[in-house]
């Protein structure tokens, strides 16, 4: 019996990689760590899992998905264009920096990786200023007296957060952060006026999302396909679909075009005119969820489209789908309410719950 991918340190078929000279360079940390993280990607498309390439090479399956994912935003930053002391910077280190950056647009990495290495910021504030941009490209209109720089748009988040403290101390913490990464004159007046604007804004809070969790086993449903009534030919019988169970939420797939996944039937899917279904990672709603980043399955009501205040919406932002909430009307065509956000059970095998992220440029 041959070896599976998985279990075989053989080169590949002409064409292919060769995974000798692959795991040979990652076990020798030959080359950048950029290098490292498209020998992991080739080894993982040719057949090789993660932990088949931690057991040759040594390295383990989150420095793979670091590098694989900051690799990818790497060659991003590339396509836009940056300083020559920037590129080089990058190239030497700064995966985990540039692994921060894959929740931004293409267009807004290469502005936000020029202000981390100009300001000098940590992991944690490259972390927190991407989170701010992300906010920020989610407005339709820029807030008056600031910029589409990455600069003004940390610093906007941070004018606004002031607005709504009435401790004297922490005002002036924020107002200078704010000050540190304004970069208009306009943007900088703004934070400056706070100083003698004392004016409380209280934030209307965001809405909790209307999360569930699958707990039991009898909360996993399982969708057949119904070839139809008796009598029924053998041709029949023959035409219905393989239907392949896919991930941790079961969707269904098969050879046709589309697929399904069944729901448990709560109140709120019962109640639903028109729901369908699509999955994100958790990182990408509106309000973050406590926990680590995972895959959840968004359930949206496409007819209830009026904006109601408590709710989450699906709205089209320039041809693509987007989560949002807002405390007023917003001005971008709603398509649907959030209804459901499901979150996958929780499997007690703690390595089986380790699945990499992964982005497609």
């Amino acid at each position: 019996m041959s070896e599976t991918p998985e279990m075989s340190n053989e080169g590949e078929a002409p064409g292919g990689p060769d995974i000798e000279a692959l795991v040979r360079s990652l076990r020798r940390k030959e080359g950048t760590w950029v290098e490292w993280g498209q020998a992991c990607q080739q080894l993982q498309k040719a057949g090789r899992s993660a932990q088949w390439i931690f057991e040759e090479t040594g390295f383990e399956p989150i420095h793979q998905n670091q590098v694989m994912v900051a690799a990818q935003v790497y060659a991003s930053l590339l396509n836009q264009g940056i300083s020559a002391s920037t590129q080089a910077h990058y190239e030497r280190k700064g995966s985990d920096i540039l692994y921060e950056l894959r929740i931004l647009a293409q267009e807004d990495r290469a502005a936000v990786a020029e202000l981390v290495l100009e300001r000098g910021l940590d992991l944690d504030e490259a972390h927190e200023v991407a989170r701010a941009v992300k906010e920020f490209s989610r407005l339709v209109v820029i807030p008056e007296g600031f910029t589409a720089h990455p600069g003004d748009a940390v610093a906007y988040q941070i004018w606004k957060l002031t607005r709504q403290k009435s401790d004297l101390q922490e005002r002036s913490r924020l107002i200078a952060q704010g000050l540190k990464f304004a970069y208009s004159p306009a943007a900088r007046q703004k934070i400056e006026q706070l100083l003698t604007d004392f004016t409380v804004t209280p934030a209307r809070p965001a809405p909790l999302l209307p999360v569930y969790r699958l707990e039991t086993d009898d909360e996993m449903p399982r969708l057949l396909p119904v070839v139809g009534q008796m009598p029924l030919s053998v041709e029949d019988f023959k035409a219905v679909p393989l239907l392949e169970e896919v991930g941790p939420f079961q969707i269904v797939k098969f050879s046709g075009t589309g697929a399904w996944i069944a729901i448990p039937g709560w109140q709120a899917i019962l109640g639903a005119a028109d729901p369908v279904a699509f999955l994100c990672d958790s990182e990408h709603l509106p309000t973050p969820l406590p926990g680590n980043t995972e895959e959840v399955m968004v359930v949206v009501d496409r007819a209830q489209r009026d904006w109601d205040g408590n709710s989450y919406f699906v709205v089209d932002r320039s041809g693509q789908l987007d989560l949002q909430w807002s405390e007023e009307a917003p001005e971008l065509r709603i398509l649907g309410r959030v209804i459901v956000v499901m979150r996958p059970k929780k499997i007690l095998d703690e390595a089986a719950t380790k699945e990499l992220w992964q982005i497609d440029e």
